[in-house]
This record gives C-alpha cells, structure tokens and sequence, in this order.
C-alpha cells in the first residue's frame, strides 16, 4: 500500500495521469486544440510550480501582513471561482430562459421561467468564447454595445447528447434570420425590413436606402436571440399545411391539447370577464356581439356550448410566407409541400430550388453561391447538385396565429440549436396588477413541457 501511494504522490505521475484526462475529456472530446493551451498550466500546478512560487505565496504574505488584503483577496477568489462554475454551468449543463411573448401559449405562457437542458441534445462549444459572463450579446444596460469579441473565433461543434431532436419536442434556438440585426429597431427583422424597402424603391437602391437609415450590425451564430417553438418535422421529413392543419410525411401532426388558434366569435350578448378567465384567454379583442380570440379545440367546444354564443369560426392566415418568392405563393394557413434537409442528403440545383435551399447553400453552410448565365456555380464551381453539410429542423409556435416561426423564416440549422426545455420551475402573472409573491402561478411550478 505504502509503495502505491508513493507511487502516484510522485508529481511525474500526477503531472501525466492529469495531462492524459484533460487531453480527452477537453481537447479529444470537444475537438478543440486551442485548449491544448491548458497542458502548460497543469506542468505547471505539478511541476515546475512557478506561478505559486511567485504569486501565490506572495499572495499569502500579504495576506498575513494585512487583514482588509486578506478580506478583498476572499471575496474575489469568491466571485471569480462562482463566475468560472456558473459559466461551466450554463455552457455544459444546462440555462435558463423565460417567456417573453406568446407565440407558445398556452403550452408555455407569458412570465414562465423555464430550465432548457443541454445534456440533452448535447452542448454546443462557443463561437466566440471571449465574452463578458452572465449576458447574451449586449453590455449590461446597453442596446448597441457588444458584450463579445470575435478576436477568437471556433467553428460548430456540438459535444454528444443524450438523444437527437424529436418531433413535437420544445426547443430553444438561436434565431437563424438575426445574424443581421438593425440596431435602432430590433424588434423586427433585418429581412423584414429589406423586403419592404426593395418592394419601394427596388433591389439594389432599396437596399442602400436601409443603409442610410439604420445601423446595421451582424452577430454570430451563439451570439443571435434565443427563440422557443415546438419542432414539428425532423430531417428528411416533408411538410404540409392546409387550411391551418399541418401534415408531416402526409399525417397529421400528432394531437397538441394546449395548441390554439385564433377564431371569429359571434354572440347574442357579450362575453364575461368570468368567461375569458374561465377559458385563459389573455389575448384577443373585441366586444359586444364580436370578437376575435385564440382558442384551443377544448375552447371551442366549450364556447359553442354557451346560450349567447352565435358561432365560432375558425380565421385564416393569408400572410406572406417563406421563401417569400412569386414562384411560391404560399402563405402561414396554406403551405407546402416542402422537404427538411439532411445531412448527405443531395438535391439537383435549379434556379427554382434556390429560394426554397440558397440560403442554406450560401450563408448556413458558408458557401459563395452565384447565378449566371450559363448555370449555378458554388465557390466558382459549376454546379448541378449539392449535398447538405448539417441537418435542418422545421419550429412553429403552438399559438398558430400569433407565432413568428419557420413559416416566415424558414429552417433552423442543427449548429443553432440551444437545448431542449425541459420543465417550468417559476412562473409570474404579468398580466394584473398583483405584487409578487401572490402572482406566483403555483399550479405550474415544476411542471413538465410536453
């Protein structure tokens, strides 16, 4: 026992069984060389120990000589190990987010507080590591400054996850259509915004004009808005929407109790306040004898059953939708049929498949796509066909009507994807005028998304 011990107190030992795991675990696994970089700290910690010969122990003497030293040196050692920890926490394990509107109601309402798991699908390493901790992409009380810099730079990598993306499961994701951002109106998108400065004064001054008038910025893909929606069709599935019911592989989507719609309410008298508290609805408008409301199918049901109500009648969406191209005049209650793409999976290039795949060709997998005369070329190659790089997934809000998902902007890459939300741990009304605690919604606290 006395030889093994000596054995591995031997720092050479120590120095090699330690390199041998970091190496695997960190540089193997993630497939990150820059982390390589760390082998020299542990020679060091093991055997060479400069950096406690000449700071710490240092460190320590100041720490005898002077208690307020002592006391300032605990609280940032404090602060700094819970920053590293946390941050370990929120790139490895797991973050949390909160529902900020209600695209996802009434699965997910305004004021949840949810945990979104990592583990699950598996953790995505950085694009830009070096950032300032605890924000997204902005400084803290800031609109415009960035709280990261691209100095470093480290391609998609995703570490190995439990299991894969599943249909119907609720995921959150990096918006793929905020890698350009207008930064005096965030709120809407930058493509948005082009479309109707194009339709105005024309492609290419259409374009300038929105120049002139914004300041237009980019963000990397870790660095984009983080978005919640139900996947509704995996890779290689093909899609369809009629009259508002989508269809996956020509089925229909599987049952979503809590998934509504938004729906035309005639009554003979108006409808209570009881009413819309009864049936949750904190949305819609309308009054006296007219109304226009999201409802579920259980809604429905229970309104037609109410002596004043005339009929319900379900609306339909005729708003434009993606690829927002003549050649497809599909709109969000009428769409399709459109094929997910597949990692391998190979297309025939035409220049009517280009809206459908060129953006994916040319921005998501990072290629120069060009249209000339005399074919399509990919890095100055002429091409008739191209293989996906990654896989695709299709999201939409389960309030139908109210939801801004890949009906207007299309497919969310896999190297967006954040993590899969797991189950509500808070959740506060916002809607009234109650202080916390009494808005605390307590029958949905730990609550499993489904």
């Amino acid at each position: 026992m006395g030889k093994i011990r000596k054995f591995f107190g031997n720092k050479w030992v120590g120095f090699s069984l330690a390199t041998i795991l970091y190496v695997l675990w960190f540089v193997v696994w993630t497939g990150n060389l820059w982390l390589l970089l760390g082998v020299p700290v542990i020679y060091d910690l093991y055997i060479s120990r400069l950096f406690y010969r000449y700071v710490w122990s240092k460190n320590a003497r100041l720490c005898e000589k002077s208690s307020a030293y002592r006391t300032v040196y605990e609280w940032v050692s404090a602060i700094i190990f819970a920053t590293v920890v946390a941050s370990l926490i929120h790139l490895f394990v797991f973050q949390m987010y909160v529902i900020p509107s209600s695209s996802m109601e009434k699965t997910l309402l305004i004021g949840d507080y949810l945990y979104v798991s990592k583990v699950t699908y598996g953790p995505q390493m950085p694009n830009t590591p070096v950032s300032f901790p605890f924000v997204h992409h902005t400084m803290p009380f800031s609109q415009t400054k960035k709280s990261f810099s691209e100095c470093i730079k480290w391609p998609y990598h995703r570490l190995k996850g439990l299991r894969q993306i599943e249909r119907n499961d609720v995921v959150v994701f990096n918006f793929p259509a905020g890698d350009t951002v207008l930064l005096e109106n965030q709120a809407v998108t930058y493509y948005d915004v082009l479309r109707d400065y194009q339709q105005q004064y024309g492609p290419e001054q259409g374009r300038r004009e929105l120049e002139k008038n914004y300041t237009i910025i980019t963000r990397p893909v870790d660095k984009r808005e983080n978005y919640i929606k139900r996947c509704v069709a995996v890779p290689g599935d093909s899609i369809r929407i009629v009259d508002s019911e989508l269809f996956v592989n020509g089925q229909p989507q599987q049952t979503i109790p809590e998934k509504q719609y938004c729906y035309t309410v005639r009554t003979s008298s108006p409808l209570t306040q009881y009413t819309f508290e009864k049936l949750g609805i904190t949305e819609g408008s309308g009054s006296g004898n007219h109304y226009f409301l999201p409802l579920t199918d259980s809604d429905v049901e229970q309104l037609l059953k109410m002596d004043n109500v005339i009929s319900v009648t379900r609306y339909t969406a005729e708003d434009e939708a993606f690829p927002h191209d003549a050649r497809y005049p599909w709109t969000a209650d009428n769409f399709g049929p459109l094929w997910i793409p597949q990692k391998g999976a190979t297309i025939a290039l035409t220049e009517d498949i280009l809206p459908l795949y060129g953006r994916i060709i040319d921005v998501y997998e990072d290629n120069n796509l060009e249209v000339r005369d005399d074919g399509i070329y990919i890095n100055g190659e002429r091409r008739d066909s191209y293989t996906f790089k990654m896989n695709y997934y299709w999201m939409m809000g389960d309030n139908r009507h109210n939801s801004a998902d890949s009906r207007f902007w299309g497919f969310v890459p896999e190297d967006h994807i954040v993590g899969k939300a797991s189950f509500i741990w808070l959740s506060i009304d916002r809607s009234g005028n109650k202080g916390f605690p009494s808005n605390i919604r307590w029958d949905r606290l730990f609550r499993k998304i489904e």
